[in-house]
This record gives C-alpha cells, structure tokens and sequence, in this order.
C-alpha cells in the first residue's frame, strides 16, 4: 500500500508540474501557478517523510500535512476552474485526484489512530497474571 501511494503522489507532482508549465505567464496565473505548484509536489515529499516516520503521532502528523497540501491544491484547481483554463478535462481529473488524496489521508489517519488504540491481548495483561506476578 505505501508503494502504491508513493507512486500515486509522485506521479500526482509530476501531473502538477506539467499541467501548470502550460498555463498562461498572466499574473493571475502566474500566482495561482506557483502555489499549485509548491503544494502539489508537497504531497509526495510529505508522504514519503511519513512512511519513514519514527512513530505513530509522527505518522499520523505527516499524514495530516498530505491532507492539507491535498486540499489546498484542490483549492488553487478550483481558482483555476472560475479563472476558465483551457484544458478543462485535465484540470478536473487533477483535481478529482487531489480529493481523492485528501479522502485517503483521512482515512489512513482513522486507521492509523484505530491500530494506536487496539492493543493485542496478552496473558501477562489479566488481573490475575499481573496480581500473581512473584509465582513467576
């Protein structure tokens, strides 16, 4: 599962960068372009830090600022959207993937948070074991 979104978020950053080095030199989008491009490569230097996190919080922190870079560059794509760019199918399979990205995220932290909350049940965890310790 890591792999696979190792891969999805590189190849969504790789998307990005295309996708903007085709918008018009506008300022609009020019301003537009340069933060759709910083949050969109985000995602995957940012997941991939996550998969080498040092613990659980970590993990799940790292998964949370996905989630954010995620939602913004949904944002900036919808800007983009009311600014009328021309390769409109492009712009709303990019910004379908961001959603999708967001949604993950979210996810992966529920179960991430879940997996932190169930502990496995083991002999030494009973009443009775911990009670009865010194017969050991």
């Amino acid at each position: 599962m890591h792999n696979d979104l190792k891969d999805r978020t590189k190849k969504f950053a790789l998307d990005v960068l295309v996708f903007c080095s085709r918008l018009p030199q506008k300022p609009e989008f020019r301003t537009v372009t340069g933060q759709l491009m910083r949050c969109g490569t985000s995602e995957g230097s940012n997941y991939r830090a996550a998969c080498r996190s040092k613990s659980k919080a970590d993990f799940i922190n790292k998964l949370s600022i996905v989630e954010e870079e995620a939602d913004e560059s949904e944002f900036w794509f919808e800007l983009l959207e009311r600014l009328g760019v021309d390769s409109a199918s492009e712009l709303a399979r990019l910004k379908r993937e961001a959603g999708e990205l967001v949604a993950i995220m979210v996810q992966s932290k529920k179960t991430a948070r879940a997996r932190e909350e169930i502990r496995p049940y083991t002999p030494a965890d009973s009443t009775f074991a911990t009670r009865n310790s010194q017969f050991r």
